[in-house]
């Protein structure tokens, strides 16, 4: 057996948290390092949003007609 089927049958042995922490730790392993200006970018981005829900100017939805929408428009482009 390979050593990379060892490894996952050993992972898939693991309980499910444990196999999520895994899997992220995988995933993370494979990104690069992370673009400073884009990080600031996005908690800028972030910050602006919460300000305007804060403010009450920000158009906001509830997750349940969200949710609809967002698997409406997944059927749509399915077919």
């Amino acid at each position: 057996m390979s050593s990379r089927n060892a490894v996952l049958a050993a992972a898939l042995q693991l309980p499910p948290e444990e196999r999520a922490d895994v899997a992220k730790r995988l995933i993370a392993s494979l990104d690069g390092p992370a673009d400073e200006d884009v990080e600031a970018a996005w908690l800028a981005e972030v910050e602006r949003r919460l300000q305007d829900v804060d403010r009450g100017t920000a158009k906001v939805e509830a997750w349940d007609a969200a949710r609809e929408r967002l698997a409406r428009r997944l059927r749509m482009n399915r077919k």
